[in-house]
């Protein structure tokens, strides 16, 4: 009963969302932190301060992202790793599909504006993330 609650909170959360617009797709890229997860239970875990950010870039609907680790002086630590998608769109929602030699995955992006997107993975864990916004010491 529980989870056929969840189901129906959900489906009426994601058919309030409104759509989005191709467009706006572009404003993906760049850095972002995780300011929260939700967890299917509807627990939450809220983020202030983050030891790495993510860096998506997203060009004719591929793409990859990449931690990155932020220094004092604007540079970043990264590795070589990177998490390669493709962006496919089916009925108006666009899914983030991933693939690599040891598994397969896919994230809904349920929200998108220019400072935070939320994306829904395959478990119904929600993440949430803003614009990563460099800390300056001067």
């Amino acid at each position: 009963m529980r989870y056929f609650a969840f189901l129906i909170f959900i489906t009426l959360i994601t058919g309030c969302t409104p759509p989005i617009a191709k467009e706006k797709l572009n404003s993906l890229n760049g850095y972002w932190e995780i300011t929260e997860v939700e967890f299917a239970d509807g627990q939450k875990k809220t983020y202030k301060v983050n030891p790495s950010v993510d860096y998506i870039e997203l060009k004719e609907m591929k793409g990859f992202k990449k931690k990155v680790h932020p220094k004092f002086d604007g540079t970043y630590d990264t590795s070589n790793d990177a998490e390669l998608f493709t962006l496919v769109e089916k009925d108006g929602v666009f899914t983030f599909y991933y693939k690599n030699d040891l598994s397969e995955w896919h994230e809904r992006l349920i929200v998108l504006e220019e400072n935070q997107f939320s994306i829904t993975n395959e478990n119904d864990i929600t993440y949430t993330y803003k614009r990563y916004e460099p800390i300056k010491i001067e």
